[in-house]
């Protein structure tokens, strides 16, 4: 046997209906927004970090000058280590140049995914 159904219950049963649909939308909505933009994943950024890491370290190997600088701020305080830095890269542009250009990667992905 069936039950009569109230007119309150239909319309209490479509609001809840209509109340979940648009939650899920706005849950959609939000994932959706939430997405880090393409190629921003853990993965990928470690991939770009050891591109990084292969070039640096290749690079030091081939202009023992400059590894010998930077093997010498080891252990130096932050703010010393900054300064040297700094001095050495306004001395040899060439080098800073050459450094930029190797950590570029790096700093495209930060621009990109944050």
């Amino acid at each position: 046997m069936m039950h009569p159904t109230h007119p309150a219950r239909r319309i209490v049963g479509a609001l809840t209906a209509g109340a979940a649909a648009g939650a899920m939308l706005i849950g959609i909505a939000v994932s959706a927004q939430a997405e880090p933009p393409p190629n921003c994943t853990a993965a990928d950024l470690a991939g770009v970090m050891s591109g990084v890491s292969a070039a640096t370290s290749a690079y030091l190997f081939t202009h023992p000058e400059v590894n010998d600088f930077f093997t010498t701020l080891k252990g130096r305080p932050k703010d010393q280590i900054r300064a040297a830095i700094a001095d050495y890269a306004e001395a040899n542009p060439q080098v800073k140049e050459d450094l930029q250009g190797i950590r570029q990667p790096a700093a495209d992905f930060k621009e990109r995914c944050g």
